[in-house]
């Protein structure tokens, strides 16, 4: 556990005492006392703690937490794909606004569709032409299949009052630069989508990638057991949504397919964000505004931004994800797409792509953003990558 704090909070190691309580971390400064609840099961190893080298305005300190591995209380719900079941009934909402979009489905089959970059790899499978080139994996009337951020499910009748479609703009040609200077005009095989929306508030869900089948990004729509009646909370708020399904699927993906580095990706195959998940049990603090002063780090720290108060209980602990991230669109500063290590990337098979709606992405750096804002200086980045926590 590392805990670094501001030195007009504390001017010296010998002004902070750490200690700790019954599943509580006790941090006490000139300024007073903070008292942090963990996790039901987490402790600190008395006498544990110790000084480690600080920068600039802040003193840092290295602790050793101890975990009962009995104890599996983290909160994290997980995403979608772990909770749907054969033979229940669903409804389908729209995230932004609340509707249903997909009235009471009962799925008969709940099957996961191959890797992201399956098809890709065919070649290796087979030492004939690819039997699967012309061929979609498509659902029946009673089937839900599960992409890594989407859900695909057949459209009835219903989807004529609640969804709307209609075609993407034209792609743009993409321009090569040759070896003469001269640009040549490269035809990809880019295509334009079908998109489809909420008909109440006009969000994107996803894209209707067949006749008759809907592709929905689990970002874009939440799923719920049919209850009745019973009203759709839409107090959630939109980024920490998206935020604890992204990072759940990460978890996901790197439980039970061991990948790590991951390439988030527009529908087009556009790389926008690079991310590296480095751990899943990290635990973090949010602090309000009237104690950012007191104590700042990763493991306890002080987000300034609007999310952190209004999260979860000012000192309690809370569990997410470490990841270091790379932008792909230029910097505003200095321009560069790190297109280095964007084509370093893409060649390595060892990286998942996911796709997402352009507008998700973009909702998604700034929540990585946000994140990296609420760390000291000193840890913001690694090297070219930034680093951030993505709570669960």
């Amino acid at each position: 556990m590392h805990v670094p704090i501001m030195r007009d909070v504390a001017k010296s190691y010998a002004e902070v005492s750490v200690t700790g309580g019954d599943s509580s971390l006790h941090i006490r400064t000139p300024r007073g006392l903070l008292i942090v609840e963990l996790p039901a099961g987490v402790s600190l190893v008395e006498g544990s703690c110790r000084e480690a080298p600080g920068t600039g305005d802040e003193i840092h300190f290295r602790m050793r937490l101890n975990v009962d591995q009995h104890t599996d209380d983290t909160g994290a719900l997980g995403s979608v794909m772990e909770r749907l079941l054969v033979q229940e009934s669903y409804c389908f909402h729209c995230q932004s606004c609340g509707t249903r979009v997909l009235e009471e489905r009962v799925f008969k089959r709940v099957l996961p569709l191959p890797n992201g970059n399956w098809s890709s790899l065919v070649d290796d499978w087979c030492c004939h032409p690819d039997p699967f080139a012309n061929l979609k994996l498509l659902p029946r009337a009673e089937d839900c299949l599960l992409g890594d951020t989407h859900i695909l499910v057949h459209r009835d009748r219903g989807c004529e009052e609640t969804l709307t479609q209609e075609l993407s703009p034209s792609p743009r040609p993409i321009t090569n630069k040759m070896a003469d200077g001269q640009n040549q005009d490269t035809q990809k095989p880019n295509r334009r989508r079908t998109l489809v929306s909420c008909k109440s508030c006009t969000a994107g869900l996803g894209e209707a990638v067949a006749p008759g089948t809907l592709k929905l990004y689990i970002t874009e729509v939440t799923v719920r057991p049919s209850v009745g009646d019973s009203q759709f909370d839409t107090s959630l708020d939109r980024l920490l949504f998206l935020e604890q399904t992204i990072a759940a699927r990460l978890v996901e993906l790197s439980s039970s397919q061991s990948m790590y580095r991951f390439s988030i990706q527009t529908p087009d195959g556009k790389a926008f964000i690079l991310l590296w998940l480095l751990n899943s049990d990290s635990l973090i603090v949010s602090l309000s505004a009237t104690m950012s002063s007191t104590v700042r780090g990763d493991a306890v720290t002080s987000p300034s931004h609007r999310q952190c108060s209004e999260r979860q209980s000012p000192t309690k602990a809370g569990s997410a994800v470490k990841v270091l991230y790379l932008p792909c669109s230029p910097s505003a500063s200095t321009g560069s797409t790190h297109q280095d290590v964007v084509d370093t990337w893409e060649k390595d098979i060892g990286v998942h792509p996911l796709d997402l709606p352009q507008t998700t992405c973009q909702e998604l750096l700034a929540v990585l953003t946000a994140s990296t804002s609420c760390l000291p200086l000193s840890l913001h980045s690694m090297n070219s990558f930034q680093v951030a926590y993505m709570r669960l």
